[in-house]
């Protein structure tokens, strides 16, 4: 089925013609019309089969009507929330592609940058906001956000939206959104949990749901590597010796952890960069950009940007830290197979992390294969207990000592022995009392 047989406006399907698109995904296929139609729509499908376009495609189409209609006072007219800024900037770019030949106002609202130039763009008016939930109430508690013409609510990554955090604010969006609107929710993992809680959001909501659901892509080959926490820097660079190693995204649990793998495939040649909390906005942005043009080979990032990067031909997700969540795992490693690619992922085990993979494969509804690297020393003994301290981020002992030492006293130097305060002091009297002055 072409996409020129959704109905969709015609400048919407000559964008999508010059984008290289022909045919739509399942996800689209069957989510389009349904919205389009407008009903309310809960969409589970794996990473990298096209949600986005399923839900921006009939929203954008909706809007080009409207558009030619309202030519004075136009108002924010669809929201789509999502929960990182990385996620924020794939959806603007999907959006910008497929309503090129339109003129739609649209603006990303999101934090780690100046609120300024988003407050002016919902100030001059804008048919379509995508946000975070954190800027968007900030906005929404300065008076800065109406949204009394809002017609659409779409929830991306709605399993993140709603747990781990989430809800109150997203709650909180949703009383200050009129109650006769569409609201369209889509991620690539739904909990029965989570998915009761839709109903909050939701009338009656289509449910529609390719392939298994919580399955990773079928082109991304699984593989497990068993290996002690101290060898992990070392299998990673031994693996990334092989030049089909070209487009590597590593997943690390730590911002730290992740500033010291990058800091070592640096100093071993390998230019690589880092997304995570602690990195500005403009820093994330140049590391994907860096990432997708290929000026750097590796990209090391926390969970944060595990539902955010959209990268073509990535040819392997690692994933260093093995993830607390079996949903972040699925997230992390359809960064790879996307559209139908194919791609590899790999994940360090340690002896620590054997129950959370037995709970993954049930969770996946199958076994990892287990592998082991050739020509990679297994038998390396650990560095010494202070060198893994050390790494952990412990203090040294020259540092641990200077702490336990009373302030005031010098290395070798007898120790004072403490003084004690017996009775309360005179009000007025000198020593920091809390008399009268």
């Amino acid at each position: 089925m072409p996409f020129n047989s959704l109905g969709l406006d015609g400048h919407i399907t000559k964008a999508i013609k010059e984008a290289g698109y022909t045919e739509p995904t399942p996800i689209q296929s069957a989510a389009i019309p349904e919205v389009l139609a407008g009903r309310d729509v809960i969409g589970i499908a794996q990473t990298g089969t096209g949600k986005t376009a399923a839900f921006v495609l009939p929203i954008i189409h909706h809007l080009a009507q409207r558009i030619g209609a309202d030519t004075h006072g136009r108002g924010m007219r669809a929201l789509v929330v999502a929960p990182t800024r990385e996620l924020v900037v794939q959806i603007e770019e999907n959006v910008r592609a497929y309503a090129k030949h339109l003129p739609l106002r649209m603006a990303t609202i999101f934090g780690g940058v100046s609120e300024r130039p988003q407050i002016d763009a919902l100030r001059n008016g804008v048919d379509l906001v995508v946000a975070t939930p954190g800027r968007l109430i900030d906005l929404m508690q300065q008076r800065r956000v109406n949204f009394s013409s809002l017609e659409f609510l779409v929830l991306d990554e709605a399993d993140r939206m709603l747990d781990m955090g989430f809800l109150p604010p997203i709650r909180q969006i949703v009383r200050s959104l009129p109650q006769k609107r569409q609201t369209l929710m889509f991620s690539a993992t739904l909990s029965r949990e989570i998915e009761a809680l839709t109903h909050e959001f939701q009338r009656s909501p289509k449910v529609i749901e390719i392939g298994r659901r919580a399955n990773p892509a079928e082109t991304v080959t699984q593989f497990v590597y068993e290996v002690g926490q101290h060898q992990k820097p070392a299998l990673l660079l031994h693996l990334l010796a092989d030049p089909q190693f070209d487009t590597v995204l590593v997943f690390t649990r730590t911002k730290h952890g992740a500033d010291r793998i990058a800091k070592k495939l640096e100093g071993a040649g390998i230019k690589t960069g880092t997304i995570h909390s602690n990195r500005s906005q403009n820093q994330r942005l140049r590391a994907l950009k860096d990432f997708k043009s290929g000026a750097v080979r590796v990209l090391v990032a926390t969970d944060i940007a595990a539902r955010g990067i959209d990268v073509d031909g990535i040819s392997h997700v690692v994933n260093y830290d093995f993830p607390m969540h079996s949903e972040d795992y699925v997230h992390r490693i359809g960064r790879t197979g996307r559209a139908h690619a194919v791609g590899d992922a790999i994940s360090f085990i340690t002896p620590e992390d054997h129950a959370g993979l037995r709970s993954l494969e049930r969770f996946i509804g199958r076994g990892i294969v287990r592998k082991r690297a050739e020509r990679f020393d297994y038998g390396a003994a650990a560095p010494p207990r202070e060198e893994r301290e050390r790494g952990r981020g412990q203090p040294r002992a020259d540092v641990r000592e200077r702490r336990k030492r009373p302030a005031g006293t010098v290395p070798g130097a007898p120790s004072r022995p403490p003084q004690r305060s017996f009775g309360r002091r005179a009000p007025g009297a000198g020593g920091g009392g809390r008399g009268r002055r």
